[in-house]
């Protein structure tokens, strides 16, 4: 590896410009150590989907949300590591960083380890939602690495629409339709689902489903629609989610960041089929962390 792009969360918090300055500081010693390592460095707000072809290895520094909202310029051959710049075990203001692995303190030796291609590859699933427009368009969404949303794009207002899953279809209307992947779970999932509905639904959950299946929820749908057919508002599938917008105006929000609109009669296809995200961990694999982190370990 030679290539190395950084990207760093850039806020007016001082903790965020203390943790830049280590991990600069520790890169320059490994390019030094190791001669001609090209590191070019951008804060998240300014950088670009250019910035990262032809890359060897990004570094993500800030918190999970620094991660989710660049990922999408991310393909699948890239390694991509990510360092917490103001760990939660330091502060308790600080960020739970699920999928930053490194921190100040481990940086310098993950560092090694990545460019020897000694870390831990994680290939992470990621969703994606199909839309095709009422006038015969189609193009698709961001890859989302833990969720996304289709919603009315007035909340105060039903989101309504056309369910289909194979043969069988129905007519809803919730307050929005929520995908997730298995890693993605904490992030929407665990709050939009009551606990019980969520131990019923991870009795279904193979450990060799848990990088094709996604999680589909209703969110608070008349309990009266949900008997009967149980996939309509809460399944773990492998298989396409349809919908036809009943909606005048509608978006689909991957992770949490930019929104895509639509119209009434566009129909939407969500699927873990997007790119997949090569995640770099150093002492466990991210679904070992989030058995851990499940068990309260």
């Amino acid at each position: 590896m030679t290539d190395i792009l950084l990207v760093y969360k850039k806020n007016f918090e001082a903790v965020h410009d203390l943790s830049l300055d280590s991990v600069t500081k520790a890169l320059d010693e490994a390019s030094h150590r190791r001669g001609g390592l090209r590191i070019d460095v951008r804060a998240r707000e300014q950088v670009r989907r250019a910035d990262f072809i032809g890359r060897d290895l990004v570094l993500v520094l800030g918190g999970d949300g620094t991660l989710t909202s660049i990922s999408h310029n991310i393909d699948a051959a890239t390694p991509v590591m990510g360092i917490n710049s103001h760990p939660r075990t330091a502060d308790e203001n600080g960020s739970f960083g699920f999928y930053m692995d490194s921190n100040l303190e481990t940086f310098a030796e993950d560092l090694e380890t990545a460019l020897n291609g000694e870390a831990i590859v994680n290939e992470l699933p990621r969703l994606q939602a199909i839309i095709d427009t009422t006038s015969g368009n189609r193009f698709t969404t961001d890859p989302a690495m833990n969720d996304l949303l289709i919603a009315n794009t007035h909340q105060y207002a039903p989101s309504k629409y056309h369910l289909r899953r194979g043969d069988n279809k129905c007519h809803q209307q919730s307050s929005g339709l929520l995908f997730s992947t298995w890693l993605g779970q904490g992030a929407w999932l665990a709050n939009a689902a009551g606990k019980g509905d969520l131990e019923l639904l991870f009795k279904r959950v193979k450990n060799e489903h848990k990088s094709s299946h996604y999680f589909v929820l209703a969110r608070d749908i008349a309990p009266s629609e949900r008997e009967g057919m149980p996939w309509s508002w809460m399944d773990w599938t492998d298989e396409p989610t349809t919908i036809t917008s009943d909606m005048h105006r509608g978006y689909v929000v991957p992770d949490g960041w930019d929104e895509v609109h639509f119209n009434r009669g566009a129909s939407i296809t969500v699927n873990a089929d997007a790119p997949q995200l090569r995640l770099l961990t150093f002492r466990r694999s991210m679904t070992d962390r989030l058995d851990a982190f499940i068990a309260g370990e």
